[in-house]
């Protein structure tokens, strides 16, 4: 299996470190063989929003290899989601049929612009909610993670969580995803 997640530069930290960390879990316990997550992006290195820089272990053109994508979040989506040239490639690349896409917070901005979530239910980060449904998105601002098939939504940092466990268990099983999520639970949960 391959995963991508897609990462920009003023990304939000936690909207792509933690699913980088619980998917890339799989793989650290063994428990699904030939399990790869990469971080994708348009440059070499990317800044977070805190800044720090990151090297990308592959580029664009990953995506279409990718089984699952997951968006990240944060400032710096704001301008790509008005880069023509950047969203025709995302078209180029996704395929929703064939792959799981999700979205970290504002990444569901993304979605929108891709017309990903035509027709669908979504959710986003509280500040993005009118930005969302200005796109003709139905938007379920409380709750922190939806998904209708293949596509799916999160917000809230921690949502990450959510949207982690369903692509593992999409691509895998319930009980590989159980077991995944069980290496960062609390003591006594």
């Amino acid at each position: 299996m391959k995963l991508a997640i897609l990462v920009f530069d003023r990304f939000t930290d936690l909207d792509v470190f933690m699913p980088w960390d619980l998917l890339n879990r799989v793989s650290r316990f063994h428990l699904h063989p030939d399990w790869t997550v990469k971080l994708v992006g348009t440059d070499d290195h990317h800044t977070s929003e805190n800044g720090l820089t990151i090297p990308m272990s592959a580029g664009l053109s990953y995506l279409a290899e990718a089984d699952a994508v997951l968006i990240g979040s944060g400032p710096g989506l704001q301008k790509l989601i008005g880069v023509e040239t950047f969203l025709d490639e995302l078209k180029r690349l996704l395929d929703p049929e064939r792959q799981l896409i999700g979205s970290m917070c504002s990444g569901s901005l993304l979605l929108a612009k891709l017309g990903l979530l035509e027709g669908r239910k979504a959710t986003t980060y509280p500040t993005r909610v009118k930005q969302l449904a200005a796109m003709g998105i139905e938007v379920v601002a409380d709750q922190p993670f939806v998904k209708q098939g293949r596509i799916a939504t999160a917000a809230g940092c921690l949502a990450a969580l959510d949207l982690s466990r369903w692509m593992i268990e999409e691509l895998t099983s319930p009980e590989i995803a159980a077991k995944a999520i069980a290496t960062v639970q609390p003591n006594g949960v």
